[in-house]
């Protein structure tokens, strides 16, 4: 079935970058699982193609093109199981911060960089002690002169080994009463003295993406890098926190599509007493069941990736994408792999693969735990 938000320059754009990953990432995913890294020149290769940043306006070096393109791209990683080329992370969680709050000049000296994949982006919210609540954060930017020198540990920082630039949040006030108004953001780049990176987190999936713990130790930059206005931190990371889950939501939504049609497929050529596995009575109610789900899945979020290109913002919306595509994810991928048999423990079987993967998903980005919250506050409960 045809989606109707996409138009012909949406589906040229989708072949176009569909090419791209079967020449540049399929060949490589074993390589970049072994090393657990996603290579520099692959980073450029997709900037030179217009993948990162799509949405980016041609001064800024970008394709002038609009969230929906950034979409393809996430859906495309998610069909050809690829979840730590982390695209979607880099051009629609972290740069969207400087197009938007940046000043002239960090707009002008970073964004074409972004967009050709000469830098590659990070952002360190989590910390050793703090996950969702952000007003406890602990690490700390002190003002000194024209700099400010942070101090402080994250950890669970996706792309933190690989990263040119990293938005950090980080303190500005530490008065217990000043909670979420004491909060800053600061772009400091990964070369600086005291931009200490961490080891590298051996996780349960997504190998090729690097994770890592980051530590700040005096580390001074200068109060230009500063991002927006001091304090203003918490109220730039609510505005983009509903575009990050709907990131989410998108990756889940194509992953769960993808471990449906795979499984389908499976199910037909696999044996059993003589015949397809696909001709049980239990396969078939099972089976219709996840493709409900998915069917669902898609419409819901369609009309969201429609309100949120027409500007809407989508608070409620975007935070029970988050948490229902991803639940749903989590109960097609477990359903599904139980029609692999032994083989769906395999590393070697997609299928296997798929559901390591699913399961941080209800975590990142605010754990769905959050995601209720969230959903509450907007009812007004």
């Amino acid at each position: 079935m045809k989606r109707k938000i996409f138009s012909e320059e949406h589906d040229l754009f989708r072949q176009a970058f569909r090419k791209f990953v079967e020449r540049e990432v399929a060949p490589k995913q074993t390589s970049w699982n072994e090393r657990g890294r996603v290579d520099r020149e692959t980073w450029r290769a997709a900037g030179a193609g217009g993948f990162l940043c799509p949405w980016l306006e041609p001064e800024y070096g970008g394709g002038g093109g609009d969230f929906l393109h950034s979409a393809i791209v996430i859906e495309e990683l998610a069909y050809a199981h690829e979840s730590g080329f982390s695209m979607g992370l880099h051009s629609d969680i972290i740069t969207p911060y400087i197009h938007e709050f940046g000043t002239k000049e960090q707009r002008e000296h970073w964004l074409p960089k972004c967009a050709a994949g000469d830098v590659v982006t990070a952002i360190a919210m989590t910390e050793p002690g703090t996950g969702s609540d952000l007003a406890s954060i602990a690490t700390s930017a002190e003002r000194d002169g024209d700099e400010y020198v942070i101090n402080g540990a994250k950890t669970f920082i996706s792309n933190g080994l690989s990263c040119e630039l990293c938005i950090v949040a980080a303190k500005t006030n530490r008065d217990p009463a000043a909670r979420h108004k004491g909060l800053s953001l600061f772009l400091v780049e990964a070369d600086r003295p005291g931009f200490v990176r961490g080891k590298k987190l051996e996780k349960m999936g997504m190998p090729s993406q690097d994770t890592s713990e980051l530590a700040f130790e005096n580390c001074r930059v200068p109060a230009g890098n500063l991002l927006g206005e001091e304090g203003a931190g918490f109220a730039m990371l609510t505005r983009k926190l509903a575009q990050e889950r709907l990131v989410v939501g998108i990756g889940a939504q194509a992953s769960a599509e993808q471990v449906l049609k795979d499984t389908l497929s499976y199910t037909q050529e696999r044996k059993a007493f003589g015949k397809s596995i696909a001709s049980f009575q239990n396969t078939k109610f099972k089976l219709a069941e996840c493709a409900t789900k998915v069917e669902v899945g898609r419409a819901f979020l369609d009309r969201l990736l429609e309100e949120h290109l027409g500007g809407a913002h989508l608070v409620k919306e975007c935070s029970m994408s988050k948490l229902w595509h991803t639940e749903m994810l989590g109960e097609v991928v477990d359903t599904c792999l139980q029609f692999f048999g032994g083989y769906g423990y395999m590393l070697e079987y997609p299928i296997t693969r798929a559901y390591m993967d699913a399961r941080v998903q209800r975590i990142y980005a605010g754990t769905n735990e959050i995601m209720k919250i969230i959903i509450a506050k907007q009812l007004g409960l």
